[in-house]
Protein backbone atom coordinates (compact mmCIF):
# COMPACT_ATOMS: atom_id res chain seq x y z
CA UNK A 1 0.00 0.00 0.00
CA UNK A 2 3.44 2.54 0.57
CA UNK A 3 3.24 2.86 -2.50
CA UNK A 4 0.14 5.36 -2.83
CA UNK A 5 0.73 9.11 -2.88
CA UNK A 6 -0.91 10.52 -0.11
CA UNK A 7 -3.24 13.31 -1.60
CA UNK A 8 -6.87 14.07 -1.07
CA UNK A 9 -8.22 11.48 -2.44
CA UNK A 10 -6.19 8.96 -0.87
CA UNK A 11 -6.83 10.63 2.18
CA UNK A 12 -10.73 10.46 1.91
CA UNK A 13 -9.85 6.62 2.48
CA UNK A 14 -8.49 6.63 5.55
CA UNK A 15 -9.88 6.11 8.50
CA UNK A 16 -10.12 8.31 11.41
CA UNK A 17 -11.39 5.93 13.93
CA UNK A 18 -8.94 3.23 12.96
CA UNK A 19 -5.96 5.17 12.08
CA UNK A 20 -2.49 5.94 14.28
CA UNK A 21 -2.47 9.05 12.29
CA UNK A 22 -3.84 12.59 13.43
CA UNK A 23 -5.75 13.92 10.52
CA UNK A 24 -5.71 17.22 9.25
CA UNK A 25 -7.60 19.65 11.92
CA UNK A 26 -9.46 21.00 9.07
CA UNK A 27 -11.14 19.58 5.66
CA UNK A 28 -8.74 20.79 2.73
CA UNK A 29 -12.10 21.00 0.60
CA UNK A 30 -13.23 23.96 2.33
CA UNK A 31 -10.32 25.62 3.03
CA UNK A 32 -9.50 28.85 0.67
CA UNK A 33 -6.21 30.82 0.97
CA UNK A 34 -6.12 33.94 2.88
CA UNK A 35 -2.16 33.86 3.66
CA UNK A 36 0.93 34.07 1.52
CA UNK A 37 4.19 32.50 3.11
CA UNK A 38 7.33 33.11 1.08
CA UNK A 39 10.13 30.14 1.88
CA UNK A 40 8.32 26.81 1.71
CA UNK A 41 10.86 24.85 3.72
CA UNK A 42 10.56 22.07 6.07
CA UNK A 43 10.23 24.54 9.57
CA UNK A 44 7.31 26.53 7.94
CA UNK A 45 5.38 23.79 7.84
CA UNK A 46 6.28 21.89 10.98
CA UNK A 47 5.60 25.48 12.59
CA UNK A 48 3.39 28.56 11.23
CA UNK A 49 1.46 25.96 8.57
CA UNK A 50 0.51 23.95 11.98
CA UNK A 51 -0.49 26.93 14.25
CA UNK A 52 -2.48 28.37 11.47
CA UNK A 53 -4.24 24.98 10.72
CA UNK A 54 -4.98 24.79 14.23
CA UNK A 55 -5.82 28.14 14.96
CA UNK A 56 -8.63 27.51 12.06
CA UNK A 57 -10.10 24.72 13.42
CA UNK A 58 -10.72 25.97 16.84
CA UNK A 59 -12.42 29.24 15.45
CA UNK A 60 -13.80 27.12 12.77
CA UNK A 61 -12.87 29.80 10.05
CA UNK A 62 -11.76 28.45 6.83
CA UNK A 63 -10.54 31.62 4.72
CA UNK A 64 -6.64 30.90 6.25
CA UNK A 65 -5.68 28.61 3.95
CA UNK A 66 -1.92 29.27 2.70
CA UNK A 67 -0.20 29.80 -0.52
CA UNK A 68 3.10 28.52 -0.07
CA UNK A 69 6.23 30.08 -2.24
CA UNK A 70 9.37 28.11 -2.95
CA UNK A 71 12.42 30.18 -3.05
CA UNK A 72 15.50 28.95 -5.36
CA UNK A 73 14.12 25.49 -6.80
CA UNK A 74 11.26 23.78 -7.95
CA UNK A 75 11.70 20.56 -6.20
CA UNK A 76 9.30 21.40 -2.70
CA UNK A 77 6.63 22.33 -5.39
CA UNK A 78 7.49 18.82 -7.09
CA UNK A 79 7.11 17.12 -3.89
CA UNK A 80 3.62 18.53 -2.90
CA UNK A 81 1.69 19.98 -5.78
CA UNK A 82 0.77 15.92 -6.51
CA UNK A 83 -0.42 16.07 -2.92
CA UNK A 84 -2.91 18.62 -2.93
CA UNK A 85 -0.50 20.31 -1.06
CA UNK A 86 -1.22 17.50 2.15
CA UNK A 87 1.85 16.54 4.21
CA UNK A 88 2.79 14.93 7.33
CA UNK A 89 4.62 16.14 10.47
CA UNK A 90 6.37 13.39 12.34
CA UNK A 91 7.29 14.42 15.43
CA UNK A 92 9.89 13.24 17.48
CA UNK A 93 10.44 12.82 21.63
CA UNK A 94 12.91 11.15 23.14
CA UNK A 95 10.42 8.20 23.77
CA UNK A 96 7.53 8.70 21.69
CA UNK A 97 6.81 9.73 17.81
CA UNK A 98 3.65 10.42 16.36
CA UNK A 99 2.56 11.67 12.69
CA UNK A 100 -0.05 14.33 12.01
CA UNK A 101 -1.09 15.58 8.28
CA UNK A 102 -1.41 18.92 7.81
CA UNK A 103 -4.59 20.65 5.53
CA UNK A 104 -3.81 24.10 5.52
CA UNK A 105 -0.75 24.50 3.13
CA UNK A 106 -3.53 24.67 0.05
CA UNK A 107 -1.03 25.71 -2.92
CA UNK A 108 2.23 25.95 -3.38
CA UNK A 109 4.59 27.95 -6.24
CA UNK A 110 7.62 28.18 -7.96
CA UNK A 111 8.71 31.86 -8.19
CA UNK A 112 10.98 30.87 -11.62
CA UNK A 113 7.07 29.68 -13.37
CA UNK A 114 4.49 31.16 -11.01
CA UNK A 115 5.26 34.70 -10.27
CA UNK A 116 2.67 36.41 -12.17
CA UNK A 117 -0.17 33.90 -9.85
CA UNK A 118 1.94 34.77 -6.95
CA UNK A 119 1.86 38.47 -6.99
CA UNK A 120 -2.06 38.24 -8.25
CA UNK A 121 -2.53 36.11 -5.02
CA UNK A 122 -1.07 39.01 -2.83
CA UNK A 123 -3.18 41.23 -4.33
CA UNK A 124 -6.19 39.64 -3.97
CA UNK A 125 -8.38 41.04 -1.19
CA UNK A 126 -9.27 37.79 0.19
CA UNK A 127 -5.19 37.93 1.31
CA UNK A 128 -4.78 39.19 4.67
CA UNK A 129 -1.01 38.11 6.04
CA UNK A 130 2.31 37.34 4.34
CA UNK A 131 4.72 35.46 6.48
CA UNK A 132 8.12 35.05 5.42
CA UNK A 133 10.70 32.00 6.84
CA UNK A 134 13.56 32.37 3.79
CA UNK A 135 16.78 32.23 6.60
CA UNK A 136 18.85 35.01 7.52
CA UNK A 137 21.24 35.08 3.95
CA UNK A 138 17.78 35.21 2.24
CA UNK A 139 17.08 39.19 2.75
CA UNK A 140 20.06 39.98 1.27
CA UNK A 141 21.70 42.53 3.57
CA UNK A 142 24.85 44.24 2.57
CA UNK A 143 27.86 44.70 5.45
CA UNK A 144 25.35 48.08 6.66
CA UNK A 145 23.01 46.00 6.95
CA UNK A 146 20.64 47.37 4.51
CA UNK A 147 19.77 46.03 1.38
CA UNK A 148 22.82 44.52 -0.98
CA UNK A 149 21.99 46.60 -4.22
CA UNK A 150 24.64 44.92 -5.55
CA UNK A 151 23.24 41.90 -5.37
CA UNK A 152 22.44 40.25 -8.90
CA UNK A 153 19.07 38.98 -7.73
CA UNK A 154 17.68 41.77 -5.66
CA UNK A 155 18.51 44.33 -8.48
CA UNK A 156 16.92 42.42 -11.23
CA UNK A 157 13.91 42.66 -9.09
CA UNK A 158 13.80 45.96 -8.11
CA UNK A 159 14.52 46.59 -12.08
CA UNK A 160 11.20 44.87 -12.33
CA UNK A 161 9.29 46.62 -9.86
CA UNK A 162 10.29 49.87 -11.19
CA UNK A 163 8.12 48.84 -14.32
CA UNK A 164 5.58 47.30 -12.64
CA UNK A 165 5.08 51.12 -10.65
CA UNK A 166 4.71 52.53 -13.70
CA UNK A 167 2.17 50.30 -14.40
CA UNK A 168 4.01 47.75 -16.46
CA UNK A 169 3.55 43.71 -17.03
CA UNK A 170 4.19 42.09 -13.40
CA UNK A 171 5.09 38.70 -15.10
CA UNK A 172 8.74 38.47 -14.65
CA UNK A 173 10.05 35.93 -12.46
CA UNK A 174 11.29 37.06 -9.00
CA UNK A 175 14.20 35.85 -8.04
CA UNK A 176 14.64 36.89 -4.77
CA UNK A 177 12.54 37.35 -1.24
CA UNK A 178 12.90 40.49 -0.59
CA UNK A 179 12.27 41.44 -4.07
CA UNK A 180 9.02 39.13 -4.43
CA UNK A 181 7.63 40.80 -1.28
CA UNK A 182 8.01 43.72 -3.07
CA UNK A 183 6.31 43.29 -6.07
CA UNK A 184 3.40 42.00 -4.23
CA UNK A 185 3.37 44.99 -2.21
CA UNK A 186 3.42 46.99 -5.03
CA UNK A 187 0.82 44.84 -7.30
CA UNK A 188 -1.79 44.91 -3.95
CA UNK A 189 -1.28 48.78 -3.55
CA UNK A 190 -2.35 48.97 -7.70
CA UNK A 191 -5.21 46.77 -7.00
CA UNK A 192 -6.29 49.16 -3.96
CA UNK A 193 -6.88 45.62 -2.00
CA UNK A 194 -6.71 47.40 1.54
CA UNK A 195 -3.83 46.26 4.45
CA UNK A 196 -1.74 43.96 4.82
CA UNK A 197 0.62 42.40 7.62
CA UNK A 198 3.77 41.23 6.82
CA UNK A 199 5.58 38.93 9.34
CA UNK A 200 9.26 37.71 9.41
CA UNK A 201 9.75 34.57 10.65
CA UNK A 202 13.66 34.39 10.63
CA UNK A 203 16.00 34.13 13.36
CA UNK A 204 16.83 37.89 12.49
CA UNK A 205 17.04 40.32 16.06
CA UNK A 206 13.74 42.86 15.91
CA UNK A 207 12.99 41.42 12.49
CA UNK A 208 9.83 42.60 11.79
CA UNK A 209 11.47 46.50 12.14
CA UNK A 210 14.35 44.99 10.23
CA UNK A 211 12.66 44.04 7.17
CA UNK A 212 10.43 47.20 7.47
CA UNK A 213 13.70 48.67 7.26
CA UNK A 214 14.86 46.65 4.14
CA UNK A 215 11.87 47.37 2.36
CA UNK A 216 12.12 51.20 3.10
CA UNK A 217 15.51 51.30 1.97
CA UNK A 218 14.91 49.37 -1.01
CA UNK A 219 12.02 51.57 -2.07
CA UNK A 220 14.39 54.45 -1.98
CA UNK A 221 16.56 52.72 -4.80
CA UNK A 222 13.36 52.70 -7.06
CA UNK A 223 12.44 55.09 -9.41
CA UNK A 224 8.63 56.70 -8.63
CA UNK A 225 8.82 54.66 -5.72
CA UNK A 226 7.61 57.08 -3.14
CA UNK A 227 3.83 56.44 -4.06
CA UNK A 228 4.57 52.61 -2.96
CA UNK A 229 6.43 54.09 0.43
CA UNK A 230 3.84 55.67 1.31
CA UNK A 231 0.95 52.96 0.96
CA UNK A 232 3.00 50.66 3.17
CA UNK A 233 3.98 53.12 5.46
CA UNK A 234 0.42 53.83 6.02
CA UNK A 235 -1.41 50.34 5.23
CA UNK A 236 0.96 47.34 5.82
CA UNK A 237 2.46 46.18 9.03
CA UNK A 238 5.68 44.01 9.91
CA UNK A 239 5.03 42.68 13.56
CA UNK A 240 8.13 41.48 15.46
CA UNK A 241 8.39 37.56 15.94
CA UNK A 242 9.85 34.74 17.69
CA UNK A 243 9.43 30.94 16.33
CA UNK A 244 11.14 27.82 18.06
CA UNK A 245 10.80 24.43 17.06
CA UNK A 246 14.08 22.12 15.98
CA UNK A 247 12.96 20.54 12.86
CA UNK A 248 15.55 18.52 11.24
CA UNK A 249 16.63 16.81 7.60
CA UNK A 250 13.78 14.64 6.61
CA UNK A 251 16.14 11.17 6.36
CA UNK A 252 14.85 8.33 4.13
CA UNK A 253 14.34 6.49 7.90
CA UNK A 254 11.53 9.13 8.63
CA UNK A 255 10.05 8.65 5.40
CA UNK A 256 9.95 4.51 6.25
CA UNK A 257 8.77 5.33 9.68
CA UNK A 258 5.75 7.62 8.36
CA UNK A 259 4.62 5.24 5.25
CA UNK A 260 4.66 2.18 7.63
CA UNK A 261 2.07 4.64 10.03
CA UNK A 262 -0.06 6.22 7.59
CA UNK A 263 0.08 3.21 5.16
CA UNK A 264 0.98 6.03 2.04
CA UNK A 265 4.30 7.52 0.62
CA UNK A 266 4.68 11.38 1.92
CA UNK A 267 7.33 12.79 -0.26
CA UNK A 268 6.34 16.06 1.65
CA UNK A 269 7.63 14.88 5.07
CA UNK A 270 8.88 17.19 7.69
CA UNK A 271 10.04 16.31 11.03
CA UNK A 272 9.61 18.30 14.41
CA UNK A 273 10.88 17.88 18.30
CA UNK A 274 7.64 18.15 20.43
CA UNK A 275 8.32 21.37 21.47
CA UNK A 276 6.98 24.24 19.53
CA UNK A 277 6.90 27.87 20.65
CA UNK A 278 5.60 31.44 18.71
CA UNK A 279 5.38 34.45 20.36
CA UNK A 280 3.73 37.79 17.92
CA UNK A 281 3.69 41.10 18.52
CA UNK A 282 0.04 42.47 18.78
CA UNK A 283 0.58 44.56 15.71
CA UNK A 284 -1.35 43.86 12.36
CA UNK A 285 -3.21 45.85 9.46
CA UNK A 286 -5.87 43.92 9.24
CA UNK A 287 -7.65 40.42 9.87
CA UNK A 288 -5.21 36.99 11.48
CA UNK A 289 -5.68 33.87 12.36
CA UNK A 290 -6.87 32.99 15.94
CA UNK A 291 -3.19 31.89 16.78
CA UNK A 292 -3.34 32.25 20.11
CA UNK A 293 -6.32 29.72 20.16
CA UNK A 294 -3.47 27.59 18.94
CA UNK A 295 -1.26 28.31 21.92
CA UNK A 296 0.92 31.19 20.51
CA UNK A 297 1.73 34.13 22.86
CA UNK A 298 0.39 37.31 21.58
CA UNK A 299 2.47 40.35 23.07
CA UNK A 300 2.96 43.73 22.77
CA UNK A 301 6.64 43.54 23.68
CA UNK A 302 8.64 40.39 21.66
CA UNK A 303 11.79 41.58 22.67
CA UNK A 304 12.34 39.89 26.15
CA UNK A 305 11.20 36.28 24.46
CA UNK A 306 13.51 36.71 21.51
CA UNK A 307 16.81 37.74 23.47
CA UNK A 308 16.23 34.66 25.64
CA UNK A 309 15.85 32.86 22.53
CA UNK A 310 18.47 33.98 20.44
CA UNK A 311 21.21 33.97 23.20
CA UNK A 312 20.38 31.13 25.32
CA UNK A 313 19.01 28.39 22.94
CA UNK A 314 20.59 29.72 19.15
CA UNK A 315 23.80 30.72 21.09
CA UNK A 316 24.25 27.23 22.58
CA UNK A 317 23.12 25.41 19.07
CA UNK A 318 25.87 27.08 17.72
CA UNK A 319 28.47 26.64 20.35
CA UNK A 320 27.74 23.22 20.01
CA UNK A 321 27.93 23.12 16.20
CA UNK A 322 31.43 24.37 16.40
CA UNK A 323 32.47 22.70 18.82
CA UNK A 324 31.05 19.56 18.22
CA UNK A 325 31.87 19.40 14.50
CA UNK A 326 35.82 20.00 15.48
CA UNK A 327 35.65 17.10 17.71
CA UNK A 328 33.59 15.13 15.02
CA UNK A 329 30.65 15.02 16.20
CA UNK A 330 27.85 14.77 13.51
CA UNK A 331 24.80 15.81 15.52
CA UNK A 332 23.88 18.42 18.22
CA UNK A 333 22.41 15.32 20.60
CA UNK A 334 26.20 13.80 20.10
CA UNK A 335 27.63 17.16 20.80
CA UNK A 336 25.77 17.58 23.74
CA UNK A 337 26.43 14.46 25.24
CA UNK A 338 30.30 15.12 25.35
CA UNK A 339 30.70 16.84 28.96
CA UNK A 340 33.14 19.25 27.64
CA UNK A 341 31.11 20.46 25.64
CA UNK A 342 28.11 20.99 27.61
CA UNK A 343 29.99 22.44 30.45
CA UNK A 344 30.87 24.85 27.67
CA UNK A 345 27.45 25.80 26.86
CA UNK A 346 26.64 25.92 30.98
CA UNK A 347 29.50 28.83 31.54
CA UNK A 348 28.28 30.72 28.00
CA UNK A 349 24.87 30.80 29.53
CA UNK A 350 25.74 30.99 33.30
CA UNK A 351 28.65 33.27 33.18
CA UNK A 352 28.09 35.78 29.77
CA UNK A 353 24.43 35.34 28.44
CA UNK A 354 22.26 35.59 32.01
CA UNK A 355 23.73 38.88 33.33
CA UNK A 356 22.18 40.32 29.84
CA UNK A 357 18.54 39.29 29.69
CA UNK A 358 15.80 40.03 32.12
CA UNK A 359 13.40 37.34 32.23
CA UNK A 360 10.18 37.75 30.33
CA UNK A 361 6.82 37.64 32.24
CA UNK A 362 6.88 33.96 33.75
CA UNK A 363 9.51 32.67 32.41
CA UNK A 364 12.67 31.19 34.79
CA UNK A 365 15.41 31.67 32.71
CA UNK A 366 17.59 28.96 34.34
CA UNK A 367 15.07 26.42 34.26
CA UNK A 368 14.96 27.44 30.23
CA UNK A 369 18.79 26.87 30.12
CA UNK A 370 17.96 23.17 31.48
CA UNK A 371 15.62 22.55 29.05
CA UNK A 372 17.40 23.57 26.01
CA UNK A 373 19.67 21.32 26.83
CA UNK A 374 17.18 18.70 27.84
CA UNK A 375 16.23 19.30 24.22
CA UNK A 376 19.28 19.04 21.93
CA UNK A 377 20.00 15.54 23.82
CA UNK A 378 17.20 13.98 22.38
CA UNK A 379 18.46 11.70 19.80
CA UNK A 380 15.82 11.48 17.80
CA UNK A 381 15.53 14.95 16.03
CA UNK A 382 18.98 14.19 14.21
CA UNK A 383 19.89 17.78 14.21
CA UNK A 384 23.35 17.53 12.53
CA UNK A 385 26.14 19.88 13.87
CA UNK A 386 27.25 20.65 10.19
CA UNK A 387 23.15 22.30 9.30
CA UNK A 388 23.46 24.25 12.03
CA UNK A 389 27.05 25.69 11.56
CA UNK A 390 26.27 27.10 8.44
CA UNK A 391 26.05 30.69 7.67
CA UNK A 392 28.14 31.16 10.60
CA UNK A 393 28.92 34.92 9.52
CA UNK A 394 24.83 35.66 9.39
CA UNK A 395 24.45 33.87 12.55
CA UNK A 396 27.23 35.21 14.99
CA UNK A 397 25.68 39.06 15.61
CA UNK A 398 22.20 37.87 16.41
CA UNK A 399 22.93 35.06 18.38
CA UNK A 400 26.15 36.10 20.47
CA UNK A 401 27.92 39.25 19.55
CA UNK A 402 25.27 41.31 21.14
CA UNK A 403 25.96 39.32 24.36
CA UNK A 404 29.59 40.09 23.94
CA UNK A 405 28.71 43.82 23.48
CA UNK A 406 26.46 44.46 26.52
CA UNK A 407 29.35 42.12 28.47
CA UNK A 408 31.64 44.83 28.12
CA UNK A 409 29.74 47.89 28.20
CA UNK A 410 29.52 46.30 31.87
CA UNK A 411 32.93 46.05 31.99
CA UNK A 412 33.34 42.23 32.20
CA UNK A 413 35.88 39.99 29.72
CA UNK A 414 33.52 37.58 27.77
CA UNK A 415 35.74 34.49 28.40
CA UNK A 416 33.25 32.33 27.31
CA UNK A 417 31.72 33.72 24.62
CA UNK A 418 34.95 34.33 22.95
CA UNK A 419 35.21 30.45 23.39
CA UNK A 420 32.23 29.98 20.79
CA UNK A 421 33.71 33.00 18.14
CA UNK A 422 37.28 30.85 18.59
CA UNK A 423 35.33 27.90 17.98
CA UNK A 424 33.62 30.05 15.00
CA UNK A 425 37.35 30.90 13.67
CA UNK A 426 38.54 27.04 14.15
CA UNK A 427 35.89 25.71 11.97
CA UNK A 428 36.51 28.30 9.18
CA UNK A 429 39.40 27.59 9.43
CA UNK A 430 39.28 23.87 9.16
CA UNK A 431 36.83 23.95 6.73
CA UNK A 432 38.53 26.26 4.24
CA UNK A 433 41.83 24.56 4.58
CA UNK A 434 40.58 20.79 3.51
CA UNK A 435 40.99 19.72 7.32
CA UNK A 436 37.48 19.22 8.80
CA UNK A 437 36.15 15.60 8.63
CA UNK A 438 32.51 14.50 10.02
CA UNK A 439 31.24 11.63 10.36
CA UNK A 440 33.42 10.06 7.75
CA UNK A 441 32.61 13.36 4.83
CA UNK A 442 34.73 16.20 4.85
CA UNK A 443 33.20 19.20 4.96
CA UNK A 444 33.35 22.61 3.40
CA UNK A 445 32.46 25.79 4.09
CA UNK A 446 28.78 26.85 4.02
CA UNK A 447 28.87 30.77 4.24
CA UNK A 448 27.95 33.93 1.69
CA UNK A 449 31.37 34.84 3.14
CA UNK A 450 33.28 32.36 2.45
CA UNK A 451 35.54 33.72 -0.29
CA UNK A 452 36.19 36.35 2.33
CA UNK A 453 36.90 34.23 5.18
CA UNK A 454 38.77 31.57 3.17
CA UNK A 455 41.26 34.69 2.48
CA UNK A 456 41.07 35.94 6.38
CA UNK A 457 41.47 31.98 7.30
CA UNK A 458 44.28 31.43 5.38
CA UNK A 459 48.08 32.38 7.05
CA UNK A 460 50.01 31.56 10.23
CA UNK A 461 48.11 29.96 12.85
CA UNK A 462 49.98 32.75 15.70
CA UNK A 463 47.46 35.73 13.88
CA UNK A 464 44.55 33.60 12.88
CA UNK A 465 42.64 35.18 15.53
CA UNK A 466 43.05 38.50 14.98
CA UNK A 467 42.67 37.98 10.86
CA UNK A 468 39.37 37.07 11.37
CA UNK A 469 38.51 39.41 14.10
CA UNK A 470 39.71 42.25 11.37
CA UNK A 471 36.20 41.01 9.34
CA UNK A 472 34.05 43.66 9.26
CA UNK A 473 31.31 41.91 8.06
CA UNK A 474 31.10 39.46 11.01
CA UNK A 475 32.37 41.30 14.09
CA UNK A 476 31.85 45.77 12.64
CA UNK A 477 34.15 48.23 13.81
CA UNK A 478 33.97 48.11 17.96
CA UNK A 479 34.62 44.73 18.71
CA UNK A 480 38.12 44.55 17.30
CA UNK A 481 39.19 47.30 19.27
CA UNK A 482 38.19 45.60 22.28
CA UNK A 483 41.54 44.63 23.94
CA UNK A 484 39.70 42.38 26.54
CA UNK A 485 37.83 40.52 23.88
CA UNK A 486 40.42 40.16 21.37
CA UNK A 487 42.87 38.63 23.71
CA UNK A 488 40.31 36.29 25.18
CA UNK A 489 39.42 34.99 21.18
CA UNK A 490 43.36 34.79 20.59
CA UNK A 491 43.87 32.22 24.19
CA UNK A 492 40.40 30.24 22.50
CA UNK A 493 41.91 29.84 19.25
CA UNK A 494 45.22 28.94 20.04
CA UNK A 495 44.00 26.40 22.80
CA UNK A 496 41.28 24.80 19.95
CA UNK A 497 43.92 25.10 17.24
CA UNK A 498 46.66 23.46 19.42
CA UNK A 499 43.95 20.50 20.15
CA UNK A 500 43.94 20.24 16.21
CA UNK A 501 47.36 19.98 15.62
Amino acid sequence: MTGNRLSRTTLAGLDPAGSPVRLPAVDPADVTVGLVHLGLGAFHRAHQAVFTEDAAAATGENGWGILGVTQRSARVVEQLAPQDGLYGVLTKGTDETSLRLVGSLRDVAFPGTDTARVLTTMAAPTTHVVTLTVTEKGYRRGADGGPDLTDPDLATDLGALAVEVRGGRADAPARSPLGLLLRGLAARERADAGPLTVVCCDNLANNGAVLAALVGAALDAVPDGARLREWIDASVRFPGTMVDRIVPATADAHRAEAAALLGLTDAGLVVGEPFTQWVIEDDFAGPRPAWECAGATLTSDVAPYERAKLRVLNASHSTLAYLGALRGHATIAQAVADPDLAAAVRALVDEDVLPTLIAPDGMDLARYRDDVLARFANPNTGHTTVQVAMDGSQKLSPRLLGTVRDRLAEGAAPTAAALTVAAWIAYVRATTQGELVVDGRRIALDDPLAPALAAAAAGPLDTLADRMLDVGAVFGDDLPDSAAFRSAVRAAVASLVTARV
